[in-house]
């Protein structure tokens, strides 16, 4: 398989990447950096006004003086308006910005292969999703606003204090290395650190959900005082590396304080003796626009930290979005497949394991039939769906689907082909309906949702809740028993009405009635359909027309139900000790 050239992940190319989401919006990005200009020349203006203040003063010039309060009112309104502009189009950015990610990350997750689904835990995917991208949002709305707004700002400020006076101004050129290499190090450090937080609010979240949707079984066994520590431990790394952040940043700040404080008081000592010859005015605004600094150097250094902390997050995201997708070069294209199926010498391996799910598996299996797959639970017969669907790929060997490779089909095409009921049912939180009519199927008008529904011996339960197909059945069907949950299933796959059927022990939910009205059913559906069962309970397999033994991932027998009893193998020891007496 092709890898795709992953980019280095450097905070530089982060940035890069991160821009790249802005550059749709240049227009409103450029008009906030008008503002935030606009805001920042507000700052040296102030110094100069205080220049023009304490001249006139000094003049006595009356008539001039009368105009200081409109020049002050003059430059509040313009600094006003400079701050709405910068503000204002800046969070429209930003909200675009995030809502293109958060997006961009939902649409990967659908396009994901199944094996990266395998080696990631729920919760650390749900966190990217929630705390990460907020930790962007963080970074591309307060953080930008301040970084973008104060670095104007000490720009303007130095800018008129070198036109002011160049020589004494030098005295910031001392220090901005020394400068410069501390941030760079703090920068490096809040990223790492803000990684690591990150990493710990995706256990956090995985612990929580795991409880959440277990908790019958932790209650069950006992299992309080484990997670209870569980999530102890993972919170107590996620204190104590926030702890190690704020420490960084209560350190970095007073630091850089005294820096500029050492490089103002040698200013103020220099500025006594080399601006003799200035006026008061003069004087007076250039110590007023050195003082103007260290604010916003302080505010500088406090964004830092937020964007370091968002560059991680981003970092976190793009790594997402560099994984590979689901293969899919096939171009071969069917309305409606025949439904001739064979399995040529397969092997597969699952990723990350050395063991062999199937060696060597060959069969087929002609347009209508029925193949029941049996055999002791991990040997190997959900594999073979999981490759017929291509939510895996084999290592050698190749299935055909009406003589064609099923790797030359369109993905989604091939899928269109499929229809898939498993033992664990996957409902959605809406209504029945929707349920039953879900995804490609939305557009099923109600006469066919209740046909469906019919046949899979659902409409009973169904018509005696609160809003009947209407009624929302809460997360996963949290509101359903679990045959009913299977019922459904078994609809949406009749609703589909598609030339495969796979069930996956797709009856081992219900009861013995509700079985024998399903199995009427699905023996209604299953003609002219290629079905493949997977099934403990050999009686609802005994009409198969192929019966495969699965073991180890090989075939050890196959035939018919009467051939395979006549054989006295695994197969008729199975089906003597389920029907013992």
């Amino acid at each position: 398989m092709t890898k795709n050239v992953k980019p280095k992940a450097t905070a530089l190319n982060s940035y890069r990447r991160l821009f790249a989401f802005v550059i749709p919006f240049w227009k409103s990005f450029a008009i906030s950096i008008l503002g935030y200009s606009i805001y920042a020349a507000t700052q040296p203006l102030f110094a100069a006004l205080i220049q023009y203040i304490v001249d006139t003063l000094q003049a006595k010039n009356f008539a001039e003086m009368q105009m200081l309060p409109l020049l002050l009112l003059l430059l509040i309104v313009v600094r006003g308006i400079g701050t709405y502009l910068g503000t204002y189009f800046l969070a429209k950015v930003s909200t675009n910005v995030i809502h293109a990610l958060r997006c961009k990350i939902f649409n990967k997750y659908t396009e994901l292969p199944t094996a990266y689904f395998d080696v990631n835990n729920s919760g650390r995917l749900m966190a990217l999703i929630t705390h990460n991208v907020n930790e962007v949002t963080q970074a591309t709305t307060d953080s930008i606003r301040t970084f973008v707004r104060e670095g104007l700002t000490v720009i303007g400020l130095l800018a008129y204090l070198f036109y002011t006076q160049w020589q004494l101004s030098l005295v910031f050129l001392c220090i901005a290395p020394l400068i410069i290499w501390m941030v760079a190090y703090v920068s490096k450090r809040l990223r790492r650190l803000s990684t690591l937080i990150q990493e710990s609010i995706g256990n956090i979240s995985h612990i929580t959900s795991e409880l959440v949707n277990g908790h019958r079984v932790v209650r069950s066994y006992g299992g309080k005082k484990h997670e209870i520590q569980r999530f102890l431990t993972e919170s107590d790394n996620n204190r104590r590396q926030n702890l190690k952040l704020a420490t960084t940043m209560a350190i970095h700040n007073p630091l850089l304080q005294l820096l500029i404080g050492v490089a103002l008081s040698g200013l103020m000592y220099l500025a006594l003796y080399l601006m003799q010859d200035s006026s008061a005015g003069e004087f007076v605004s250039y110590l007023t626009a050195a003082f103007f600094l260290p604010k916003p150097v302080r505010q500088l250094s406090e964004a830092n930290s937020n964007i370091q902390r968002g560059i991680a997050a981003a970092e976190s995201l793009f790594k997402v979005f560099d994984e590979n997708n689901e293969i899919d070069n096939g171009t071969y294209k069917v309305t409606k497949a025949v439904g001739n199926l064979e399995f040529q010498q397969i092997n597969f391996s699952y990723p990350n394991s050395n063991t062999l799910a199937l060696k060597n598996l060959s069969f087929s299996v002609q347009a209508g039939q029925t193949v029941a797959l049996v055999g002791a639970s991990g040997g190997g017969k959900s594999s073979i769906t999981n490759l017929l669907l291509r939510f895996y790929m084999p290592q050698s060997g190749q299935i055909l689907l009406d003589g064609v490779p099923i790797n030359d089909y369109q993905l989604k095409n091939l899928r269109e082909q499929i229809a898939l009921v498993t033992q664990q049912i996957t409902l959605f939180n809406t209504s029945v309906a929707e349920n039953i009519a879900y995804g490609d199927l939305y557009d099923a008008d109600m006469k066919a949702i209740q046909l469906a529904a019919e046949r899979a011996a659902a409409t009973g339960f169904i018509n005696n809740l609160s809003k009947g197909f209407a009624t929302e059945i809460g997360e996963n069907g949290i509101q359903l028993s679990g045959g009913q949950k299977q019922r459904l299933a078994i609809a949406r796959a009749l609703l589909k009405d598609a030339p495969l059927l796979i069930l996956d022990e797709a009856t081992s939910a219900l009861d013995t009635e509700s079985e024998h009205q399903i199995q009427a059913a699905l023996k209604t559906v299953m003609q002219g359909r290629t079905s493949i069962i997977i099934a403990h309970r050999l009686s609802t397999i005994q009409q198969a027309d192929l019966i495969l033994v699965i073991d180890a991932g090989c075939i050890v027998e196959r035939g018919t139900h009467t051939e395979l009893l006549a054989q006295d193998g695994v197969y008729a020891g199975l089906y003597s000790v389920q029907f013992a007496k």
